[in-house]
């Protein structure tokens, strides 16, 4: 019942093989503690578990994306006559924090950026993912699958495969056009055995793991103290061209994001730092 659910909304939605692995565990984990055959399931039950749950310490964003997941299951359980009603309607379960993404100033993106030796082929390749994935915004993964056949050094433009296979073209700018421009002119020298742009010494392509902690190595090199890591960049991408007068549907469209709702945090993390621009340097601050 399990894998025919998460086939018809991988169907539905292009589900990422992250967000049904989830919910495959969410599924099942809430499946052997409910004591009645799935048919039998009602509003009680679920309260039961959630309650459950959040007595044994389980973090809100656990139980936030645990709910989601039933309210799908329970919505094509319902369509496929395997339950007679949906126990999930009117259960409201506790709000997500909302967290500000952590970004980085304009003076620690030079810093990081001039770390990087490039007098050496794996300092100009790292130059390169650092100029890229602040250009673009990309997600470490979608940087760790470009392949050259999505890179468009004539046009400037990079076409992006995210979550759920939805593609979006993406504008490189100068410095990043210039910095892969002279790492794919020395990436032939480690004998690279994929398209994958972004290799590693031995020429295997680079995992997300890897990229993750080359720019934690960087970072700490940079002297930047606060732990910095590929999504912070992408943090930083957002807010600095909405600081800079960007409009919300324009990085809605450079992230990838489905919803603008998703993007709209990045507002707020632009009025946070402009309220502490205003406090350090205002005379009545």
């Amino acid at each position: 019942m399990i894998d025919r659910f998460l086939d018809a909304f991988w169907a539905e939605r292009g589900a990422a093989a992250a967000t049904l692995e989830a919910y495959r565990h969410d599924l099942q984990q809430f499946l052997a503690a409910v004591p009645v055959r799935a048919g039998s399931i009602d509003k009680s039950h679920v309260l039961a578990f959630l309650a459950g749950r959040m007595r044994s310490g389980v973090s809100t964003t656990s139980i936030v994306r645990q709910l989601s997941c039933l309210r799908q299951f329970f919505a094509w359980a319902l369509r496929e006559s395997i339950v007679s009603r949906n126990p999930m309607l009117d259960i409201d379960g506790p709000r997500r924090p909302q967290s500000l993404p952590g970004t980085l100033t304009a003076g620690q993106v030079e810093a990081l950026l001039a770390v990087p030796d490039t007098e050496t082929p794996l300092g100009l390749r790292d130059r390169a993912m650092l100029e890229t994935l602040y250009a673009t915004g990309m997600r470490v993964s979608e940087l760790a699958d470009l392949n050259l056949g999505r890179l468009n050094i004539g046009q400037g433009v990079i076409r992006v495969l995210g979550k759920g296979g939805r593609e979006r073209l993406v504008p490189l700018g100068e410095a990043a056009l210039d910095a892969l421009q002279q790492w794919l002119r020395v990436r032939p020298e480690l004998h690279p055995q994929d398209e994958r742009v972004f290799v590693s010494r031995s020429g295997r392509p680079l995992s997300r793991q890897a990229v993750w902690q080359r720019i934690r190595d960087l970072a700490r090199r940079a002297g930047i103290a606060e732990p910095v890591y590929p999504h912070r960049l992408r943090h930083s991408f957002a807010t600095h061209l909405l600081d800079n007068g960007a409009d919300l549907r324009v990085v809605q469209m450079l992230l990838g994001h489905a919803d603008l709702a998703t993007t709209q945090i990045y507002t707020h993390v632009s009025r946070a730092r402009l309220k502490a621009l205003h406090r350090q340097h205002h005379p009545r601050g």
